[in-house]
């Protein structure tokens, strides 16, 4: 499968992810969408790790290729942090819907007083 397709998939759901975060007013969702654009990025990544590698097996002499893992490695990072944002995110929100009993992020600026 060519990369573009990889890359307009990519950019579609990064979009999505953004316009859910300018628009939403709903804490879970943001970050949702979050994580939606974490995700657009990290196929990326992959897609442009797997040409890499298609590229040094077609170049290569019969040597070994050490190509096509960079990209997965950073994958693994993303969601890694990806994980920790959600945990932190979510407890946040839960305090929030303690005190205020909504998860509207515009309540955040009655909790400054």
């Amino acid at each position: 499968m060519p990369v573009q397709y990889y890359i307009a998939l990519s950019s579609v759901l990064f979009c999505i992810g953004v316009v859910g975060v300018l628009t939403r007013r709903n804490a879970i969702i943001i970050f949702m969408c979050v994580e939606l654009m974490l995700n657009a990025v990290n196929l990326l990544l992959v897609a442009f790790s797997k040409m890499h590698y298609a590229v040094a097996v077609g170049t290569s002499k019969g040597g070994e290729i050490t190509a096509g893992i960079d990209g997965q490695i950073f994958v693994f990072f993303i969601m890694v942090v990806a994980a920790a944002e959600v945990s932190v995110g979510l407890a946040i929100i839960v305090m929030m819907y303690r005190n205020v009993h909504s998860v509207d992020i515009n309540f955040l600026n009655r909790l400054k007083n």
